[in-house]
């Protein structure tokens, strides 16, 4: 049942990103064009968004637990570093040159274009060269004052 309501809400997300556009780089990339074909559909989408979790999380969180978990899962730490700020900056500026995040990326991977796919396999790439790095204590010393 974990998988089959996994799956449920990941179909939902992908058809809600597909349907608002959000899946399409040009509209994205649109969205930071400020002097030229600005597009502001994006901030309704976020917006959108937040306010859907803002409710969600006022709902759910006075529960004893989620429903096929043990537990919730929810940030502990309030530290901001350089880890955090280091991979915000490259999430954003990955965001801005190539239209994608990995939220639209993965129900654009249904188009077949190759630059979701190269997007996905670049994403994949640092996702394992990130935990590489901090299996080596790389990443965890960096971070240390």
């Amino acid at each position: 049942m974990k998988l089959l309501s996994t799956y449920l809400i990941g179909l939902i997300f992908g058809i809600g990103i597909s349907i608002s556009g959000m899946a399409n780089p040009a509209k994205v990339l649109n969205f930071f064009d400020f002097a030229g074909t600005w597009d502001p559909s994006l901030a309704f989408v976020m917006g959108g968004g937040l306010v859907v979790t803002f409710i969600g999380y006022r709902l759910v969180l006075p529960r004893r637990g989620p429903i096929f978990g043990t537990g919730f899962q929810l940030p502990t730490s309030r530290v901001i570093d350089a880890r955090l700020i280091g991979g915000s900056a490259l999430f954003g500026v990955g965001w801005g040159i190539a239209g994608f995040c990995p939220g639209g990326a993965l129900p654009a991977l249904g188009t077949g274009r190759w630059e979701v796919l190269l997007f996905v396999a670049a994403m994949v790439v640092g996702i394992w060269l990130a935990k590489f790095l901090q299996s080596l204590g790389v990443a965890s010393a960096a971070a240390k004052p």
